[in-house]
């Protein structure tokens, strides 16, 4: 075993998720859509807040709209 290891040359490619950074923050969701994506979690395996921001990434991507018509 080496005294010393040089890091740069051990591994010089650059971390592919670096630019997926998560960021924490607050949000105020409803109950319903809440319960709606556990009960998703618990077919698919995945947990609920990353399916939550799997969903959000996707209309992010997408650049989906949402369509409202105020009555």
């Amino acid at each position: 075993m080496r005294e010393e290891y040089d890091i740069k040359n051990l591994n010089p490619r650059k971390n592919p998720y670096s630019n997926r950074l998560k960021k924490q923050i607050t949000i105020n969701i409803d109950s319903d859509a809440v319960d709606y994506f556990k009960s998703l979690s618990e077919d698919s395996g995945i947990p609920y807040q990353t399916l939550i921001n799997l969903y959000l990434a996707d209309c992010a991507k997408n650049k989906k709209r949402l369509q409202i018509a105020w009555k």
